[in-house]
């Protein structure tokens, strides 16, 4: 069975930058599990799967524009201190979720200032080159109630990234 559409695929995986600093892995956690062209997953690293059977191994180089998308300085912006509500320390590298347009997103905090914290609404891997070394250990068609809620379901667990 190859990779296409509709298809449960389960793959070990190793992220690394362009330093080849281990950014993240699925080491210790067990495979990744998403249905194929569903848009589970970062389009560069879905379209290199497509095709290949399980046992394969593959490195894939994702451009930013395929990945998490280039960085926006826009999405940079300073939030009065006591937006933070219960929050006693707060230090740049610190992740919130806030509400935003879009719903739900991530932010870094940038910096911390006397009354002002920046913050830094990109996806923290935005901007970058990804490179995933990639093993392929399941394929399988993905069930109607998968497909249905669009990811997938069972022992390889709710998996949401």
């Amino acid at each position: 069975m190859v990779i296409s559409a509709d298809k449960v695929v389960l793959f070990h995986y190793t992220l690394t930058d362009e330093e080849g600093e281990v950014l993240d892995s699925s080491e210790g956690h067990g495979p990744l599990a998403y249905i194929h062209g569903q848009g589970n997953i970062i389009p560069g690293l879905e379209n290199a799967l497509a095709g290949k059977s399980v046992g394969d191994r593959l490195d894939v180089t994702v451009t930013p524009e395929e990945g998490y998308g280039l960085r926006d300085e826009d999405l940079i912006q300073a939030v009065p201190k006591n937006a933070f509500e219960g929050v006693d320390v707060i230090e740049p590298g610190m992740q919130f979720h806030a509400e935003g347009p879009e719903g739900l997103q991530l932010v870094t905090v940038l910096e911390v200032l006397d009354d002002e914290v920046i913050l830094d609404g990109n996806h923290p891997m935005a901007g970058l080159v990804l490179n995933f070394a990639v093993e392929i250990t399941d394929i399988r068609d993905a069930t109607a109630e998968e497909l249905d809620h669009g990811h997938v379901h069972g022992p390889d667990g709710h998996h949401h990234h």
